[in-house]
């Protein structure tokens, strides 16, 4: 019984302390915060409301005492009678409204110490040109006023040429909505204020766990795979980071098991690869002598005397090239760096392998470079051999530099059929070859790979591509450290 009522008990805490609670809460601030805007805009539209009251009341009043003393007003007019004029229509507007009368040349006002400007030419103009009531509300020194115009004709007929203006102070609306907006403004600053603390400790309380995942799973995506997540509270932010904690061991558990077995197969290779040598070395010796007297033997024996010397010889270039890809595994490859002429280098390479006639070059003669003769060897001539197997004439081979003179680039293009876009993506990868796309290899299938880890060991690159006009381009790309005398 006791521990049923533990799991409700337990269940309760996690629904009052859990995300959903503080989700709510985040929820009920943006509501208040929500109804202070609708509070702000409340204001807005009655300090509007209360403006235009104003307005429509002094434009009735307005337009119906210019009505009424146009009716006993003759034009034209002199200053006496126009004053007088200005003055009828002053005395119904209120104690604070000021008419200005304005008759061609001759103006006239109500109160001959008002401030006329409070007349923007703006306001003159649009009673002017579109010959019926404007108003405008403008401010003058500090003071809120609402001036109307109206042109003033005599029975229906065309303007007269006599335009009046009423100023009027919104002094009295202005403070009353002020009022209205201060008493807003003193409600609203402690609840806002309120609601920041509340929405920073929400906030905080939230996203610490998150953070705190977040820089967990970048140290993990950096490779720290023993990174975790300290656990706070029985919450749902609680839970995921036990989820990811548990991920993350058995994450760490299944890379090391991995990496484990990839050394211990990279061993395996090495250490079978080293014990093939010395019997494959004795298998050499004997398929060269069998070769070189297959001319005396049968036919048949002949036949299979040339095939085990080719075969043997096979086995031995793969034993060789597992070799080296065991010593690049292993770190142990190491660069033995030479002043070197690249065009010289690149030419001996195809002189050594019979293939100067079918490489056309396009050399850069005196570029002095700092590299491994023998990886550059083995680079070019795994690239040339691709092209020549799998590619079409003419293949080129083209040396150039960057335009900056900080990089070298040994090109090699053919015209064969190109690289198939699922063979571009695992050009490099050991072991393979694009059997559906090429002509059968008779290479072991590492032959791009280790070009590409001898260019690297340069601190370059090999890029494959396809060419616009057809085949395939390998483009190596190694920075040019020039040797000391050539860069002193």
């Amino acid at each position: 019984m006791a521990r049923p009522g533990k799991r409700r008990v337990r269940g309760a805490l996690r629904r009052l302390v859990g995300l959903r609670t503080r989700l709510v809460v985040a929820f009920v601030l943006i509501a208040l915060i929500s109804a202070v805007t609708a509070t702000a805009l409340a204001y807005r539209e009655s300090r509007t409301a209360v403006l235009e009251r104003k307005q429509d009341a002094v434009r009735a009043a307005f337009k119906n005492r210019v009505e009424q003393a146009a009716a006993d007003f003759d034009v034209p007019a002199d200053e006496l009678s126009l004053t007088r004029f200005a003055t009828g229509i002053a005395d119904g507007l209120g104690d604070d409204a000021v008419v200005v009368a304005r008759y061609r040349s001759l103006t006239v006002s109500s109160d001959a110490s008002a401030d006329r400007s409070r007349i923007t030419p703006a306001l003159r103009a649009a009673v002017r040109d579109r010959n019926r009531m404007s108003f405008q509300r403008v401010d003058r020194h500090g003071r809120p006023y609402l001036v109307v115009g109206t042109p003033v004709t005599f029975d229906g007929a065309a303007p007269s040429g006599l335009d009046v203006f009423a100023i009027t102070s919104l002094r009295a609306e202005s403070e009353a909505t002020a009022g209205v907006l201060d008493a807003v403004r003193d409600g609203i600053v402690p609840v806002v204020l309120l609601a920041a603390v509340l929405a920073l400790l929400s906030a905080g309380t939230v996203l610490r766990p998150v953070r705190e995942l977040g820089r967990a799973t970048r140290r993990h995506a950096a490779g720290d795979l023993t990174s975790r997540v300290r656990v706070r509270g029985r919450d749902e932010l609680a839970d995921l980071a036990r989820d990811f904690n548990k991920t993350a061991d058995a994450l760490e558990a299944s890379v090391a098991e991995l990496r484990e077995q990839d050394a211990r197969a990279k061993r395996f290779v090495a250490d079978v690869s080293h014990e093939l040598r010395t019997p494959l070395a004795a298998m050499t010796m004997v398929a060269t002598v069998l070769d070189e007297d297959a001319e005396a033997l049968p036919p048949d024996t002949a036949h299979a005397a040339r095939t085990v010397s080719a075969e043997t010889a096979r086995l031995s270039r793969l034993v060789d090239d597992l070799m080296e890809m065991s010593r690049f595994d292993s770190g142990a490859a190491r660069l033995n760096l030479t002043p070197t002429d690249l065009a010289e280098a690149v030419s001996a390479t195809l002189s050594l392998r019979a293939l100067t006639d079918r490489v056309h070059t396009e050399p850069r003669p005196g570029i002095r470079v700092m590299v491994d003769r023998r990886r550059l060897d083995v680079i070019v001539a795994n690239l040339v051999g691709n092209a020549l197997r799998h590619g079409a004439a003419p293949v080129t081979l083209t040396l150039a530099t960057d335009p900056s003179g900080d990089w070298l680039t040994i090109e090699v293009a053919d015209r064969g059929p190109g690289l198939p876009p699922e063979t571009l993506a695992h050009v490099f990868d050991r072991f393979y070859k694009a059997d559906s796309a090429r002509t059968r290899s008779e290479g072991s299938g590492l032959g791009t790979a280790i070009a590409l880890e001898n260019a690297r060991l340069h601190g370059g690159t090999i890029e494959a591509a396809n060419r616009a006009g057809g085949g395939a381009v390998f483009t190596l790309r190694v920075p040019w450290r020039r040797p000391r005398e050539e860069a002193s």
